[in-house]
């Protein structure tokens, strides 16, 4: 009997219990925006809260790269997918923003029934049941993971893009419109990877795409 119930408390910590999802870059004016998916048990789920993973806005960027390659140890399966800035100026964010996420979850080895979803922004494109919790990251361990591995891949690409475009401090404000940001837009004009449609209220947008 004791076997038993040991038995059913393991296939309870090992059942796929929560498959998260968040987005990162959705305001920066530079880059593609990318979504993270990942899928926990209950069992992995207490093991990277014990690591310290949660919402990354509140995590160091030392920290992140440090718990990135444990959520992808025990993350039963994980998906990342990006919407490029000429999708963002021909779609807008948000159909940008759900394509990203879609195709983040099509990199899963199977289709999840239920989503769990950071904000309270449903995704459109997506059938099965969804929950959108607002502040989701710092309450559920599979969208601060989701959020991690985002935002960790995010940052990443932006370092290596600082190399084609040196003279926009990619690698330190990470694509986003800071004040330094916007005045080298007005020095050195726009990038192919510069949202136009971002910059359309400003008379930066003005300058011919490098």
């Amino acid at each position: 009997m004791q076997e038993k119930k040991e038995e059913d408390l393991q296939q309870t910590l090992n059942k796929v219990c929560e498959v998260g999802i968040d987005e990162v870059g959705r305001g920066a004016i530079f880059g593609p925006v990318f979504s993270a998916a990942v899928v926990l048990t209950e069992k992995n789920k207490f093991i990277l809260k014990q690591f310290g993973v949660t919402d990354s806005k509140k995590l160091t960027p030392k920290k992140r790269q440090f718990l990135l390659p444990k959520i992808l140890l025990f993350s039963s399966d994980y998906g990342i997918g990006q919407s490029s800035a000429a999708e963002i100026d021909k779609l807008g964010i948000r159909v940008a923003t759900e394509l990203s996420m879609i195709r983040a979850l099509k990199k899963l080895k199977e289709m999840p029934s239920e989503l769990i979803i950071d904000g309270p922004l449903s995704l459109r494109l997506w059938n099965g049941i969804q929950k959108n919790i607002v502040s989701g990251d710092s309450k559920f361990i599979s969208i601060a993971s989701a959020s991690i591995v985002a935002k960790v891949s995010r940052d990443n690409l932006m370092e290596r893009l600082e190399k084609k475009y040196s003279g926009f401090l990619i690698s330190k404000n990470k694509g986003y419109g800071t004040k330094e940001h916007l005045s080298l837009i007005k020095e050195n004009g726009i990038t192919k990877l510069h949202r136009k449609s971002f910059l359309k209220k400003s008379n930066l947008i003005k300058f011919t795409p490098i």
